[in-house]
């Protein structure tokens, strides 16, 4: 049997990746059903699932790359210019609005639950890193703690999250990220 190169792993995996990106944003995770996942990578099942221990594991392996991504941009630049990035490509972003499904299964399934907080430590940690350099800077407000900024942004995301995924008007959100930027920053005197 001829041996498969790492490169040509790696594009079947992001071919898979990005067509059940598509998949869920389109369908939800619920509607995401086998069959449409091997519509989207145009792939069996086989293939999807070689690749992939199973729908949740796909799922999850999204959220992985997608905090990586975020928690890059979030480290040199902040979460409010991730935010940004949601905002100016929200189709990059799309699968997200499976947020509703989402909660409901981090309220009901302890194993997604600890699948989806492992893939999200990396993107927090990376905020609360880049809060404390601005902090220690001099730049951020210094009134309340770093750990209650973290959640205030944690909050405006999920907000936004939720906005871009129901495709409720979208035009006044870049003032109001300026206005959210503002209110972390440490006041002028």
């Amino acid at each position: 049997m001829p041996k498969v190169s790492e490169d040509h792993l790696a594009a079947r995996r992001g071919q898979i990746l990005d067509g059940a990106r598509r998949c869920f944003a389109a369908y939800g995770y619920e509607g995401a059903t086998v069959r449409r996942l091997e519509e989207a990578t145009g792939l069996s099942r086989g293939a999807i699932f070689h690749h992939f221990k199973d729908k949740d594991g796909l799922f999850l392996a999204l959220a992985r790359d997608d905090a990586h991504r975020m928690a890059d941009v979030a480290a040199d630049q902040g979460l409010v210019q991730v935010m940004r990035d949601m905002l100016a490509a929200p189709e990059d972003f799309d699968w997200l609005g499976t947020r509703l499904e989402i909660a409901r299964r981090l309220k009901t399934d302890a194993e997604f639950r600890a699948g989806w907080t492992e893939r999200s430590v990396e993107l927090r940690g990376a905020v609360l890193a880049r809060l404390e350099r601005q902090r220690s800077a001099g730049r951020l407000r210094d009134d309340v703690p770093t750990t209650v900024l973290l959640s205030f942004l944690d909050l405006v995301m999920d907000g936004l999250v939720t906005r871009l995924a129901s495709g409720q008007d979208t035009d006044d959100l870049s003032a109001v990220l300026d206005l959210v930027e503002e209110s972390v920053r440490r006041e002028r005197a």
